[in-house]
């Protein structure tokens, strides 16, 4: 299977949300609104262009991957990145096209000068790329989850090394 991965163009948004509906249908841990977060977080300050990507197979969109940015606030504030959410279709599912979403768009991300990514998710998937719980630098979602579940990734070495604090989304995250 040939995949083409590309920054996502408002062409593409009807298709993109119709695949994240797909995508979490069945997911145990969803609201299945995370279509609707994207069309939100399209509109806020935090979305950056360039790190919504798609990934295209025989002229299909079959995934999508969106970063948008955030802060983290504690004594002081700290630029960062969440990543939400990661979107395959499920008949390509199991095929690494999650994976090279991810790889790419951390790549993009760190071209871009971005330091940090924090996601709230699976461990045992978002580990395989170097993801790690965040309270290790004291770094705290906004409400109760447990802790294994919040994680970061430093794109740049000691990114977050003084970086404690809770990290505050776009509104478009709590609507």
């Amino acid at each position: 299977m040939i995949i083409n991965i590309r920054q996502e163009n408002q062409e593409d948004y009807g298709i993109t949300e119709k695949l994240i509906q797909e995508a979490f249908h069945n997911a145990e841990f969803s609201n299945h609104k995370e279509h609707l977060l994207v069309q939100k977080l399209r509109a806020t300050e935090g979305f950056i262009p360039k790190l919504s990507l798609v990934a295209e197979s025989d002229n299909q969109i079959v995934g999508h991957i969106l970063f948008t940015k955030v802060n983290i606030e504690g004594s002081k504030t700290k630029e960062s990145l969440a990543l939400a959410p990661l979107s395959v279709l499920p008949s390509a599912q199991r095929q690494g096209i999650g994976s090279r979403l991810m790889k790419y768009g951390l790549e993009r991300a760190k071209e871009l000068g971005f330091e940090s990514v924090i996601v709230l998710g699976h461990p045992e998937y978002y580990q395989r790329f170097g993801f790690i719980k965040a309270s290790i630098w004291n770094v705290q979602f906004p409400g109760d989850v447990p802790d294994e579940v919040f994680m970061a990734l430093e794109l740049n070495e000691d990114a977050l090394i003084d970086a404690a604090g809770i990290v505050r989304y776009p509104s478009a995250f709590t609507e």
